[in-house]
């Protein structure tokens, strides 16, 4: 898909997950809301919904997700909140716009996350547990497993640095556009 099969800013988009052996994972209900140098990004209004098997939320404070072009990761900042995870990046494969759907973005979640809360917990690696089942369960690849641990610790430290995107600015530019796009599902 071109930059010019992509949707209009402030429409719908489904952005969907798997696991590596198909099975389905989280669908989240957001809107497009442009590009930059750092690749496409779409936002959930606060309100929004979100889903996988045996669970089912609406977010609660707005957020936006990058999908640099990649595929290896999507990473999502949150509206700030006292305590809360500012940045939440899920390590994937192949994360990118479906080539048969308008409007859907679609990706393979590799279990490893980077996590910024803005409390003590501060920067961490997450889900290495599931990481080291998953390999085992799904037969991932060696090639693969080595690239997304390399990814994982590059994204940590990329983080630790505060470099663009990585930084406050950025998200927060997006987070405001986002604002500007579409209200919060409970502000309507």
């Amino acid at each position: 898909m071109t930059v010019l099969d992509r949707p209009a800013p402030g429409e719908r988009v489904e952005f969907r997950w798997r696991k590596w052996d198909g099975g389905p994972h989280w669908v989240h209900d957001c809107v497009f809301l442009g590009s930059d140098e750092w690749g496409d990004w779409v936002g959930q209004p606060r309100g929004r919904r979100s889903a996988r098997p045996g669970r089912d939320i609406r977010a609660d404070r707005d957020n936006v997700t990058l999908i640099p072009p990649g595929g290896e990761y999507a990473m999502t900042v949150n509206a700030d909140a006292p305590g809360a995870v500012r940045i939440y990046i899920d390590i994937a494969w192949d994360v990118r716009w479906s080539e048969t759907e308008h409007a859907l973005v679609e990706g393979i979640d590799m279990d490893l996350d980077v996590v910024l809360a803005r409390d003590e917990r501060g920067l961490w690696i997450d889900d290495r547990d599931e990481w080291d089942e998953h390999r085992v369960r799904y037969g991932y690849p060696l090639d693969v497993v080595d690239r997304l641990e390399s990814v994982a610790v590059d994204l940590e430290g990329r983080v630790r640095a505060g470099g663009a995107p990585f930084d406050d600015a950025t998200g927060d530019r997006w987070l405001a556009r986002l604002a500007a796009l579409v209200p919060a599902e409970g502000a309507r």
